[in-house]
């Protein structure tokens, strides 16, 4: 009667260390994934820097084309100053925060989008292009944007990996006892309009 009076306790025993072992292993995990998307996110944010350090040789260059439109090049470093205003605290918690996350997109995508517009004026200027600085620095540019492509897609890869870890069985039973540490990733969205080609009007 007394060894069967250790077989309640010895099976809430087991049962608390069974519980124990997977909270601690989906935390483990969950920690892992994270620092992969922290680290993804480091990338990101590289990319964009370089992007964003070749912006004042791009427009002097351009800025010394005859007649080019200041209010290209104007719209392009107001757009790059914006990009310096998000506080590289709200930077470095986009992952995690929507709001911040939607700050630190909007004004990268403004710069893009003030790029792009920047490099279809070009065309209007055919000696600006056939100068080797300029020439150098678009190439450098193209480069950078498809580096921003390519490290975009990796962070989507990473954060998407981290939240089906945190929303499936048995992670998504304890997440909620961590509190935010573990809150859902953010992820890059096509910025809107960008899937229509640009429209090339030389007639102006």
């Amino acid at each position: 009667m007394q060894s069967r009076s250790w077989v309640g306790p010895g099976i809430l025993i087991a049962i608390v260390l069974v519980i124990a072992l997977v909270v601690g292993g989906t935390y483990n995990s969950l920690v892992s994934l994270g620092q992969a998307v922290d680290a993804q996110w480091a990338q990101v944010e590289n990319v964009y820097q370089r992007r964003a350090d070749l912006v004042p040789n791009l427009v002097a260059t351009v800025k010394g084309a005859a007649n080019f439109e200041k209010s290209t090049y104007v719209a392009v470093a107001e757009a790059r100053a914006k990009v310096g205003q998000v506080a590289p605290a709200t930077a470095q918690n986009a992952p995690n925060d929507p709001q911040a996350f939607a700050q630190y997109e909007a004004a990268q995508n403004q710069l893009g989008g003030a790029l792009s517009h920047l490099l279809v004026v070009v065309e209007r200027y055919p000696d600006l292009k056939a100068t080797a600085n300029f020439a150098t620095l678009q190439a450098q540019l193209e480069g950078t944007e498809n580096r921003i492509a390519v490290e975009r897609m990796r962070y989507n890869d990473t954060a998407r990996a981290f939240n089906t870890k945190r929303d499936t069985i048995p992670t998504v039973l304890f997440v909620g006892f961590f509190g935010p540490k573990f809150n859902e990733k953010n992820y890059f969205k096509a910025a809107e309009g960008s899937e229509k080609a640009p429209t090339v009007d030389f007639s102006k």
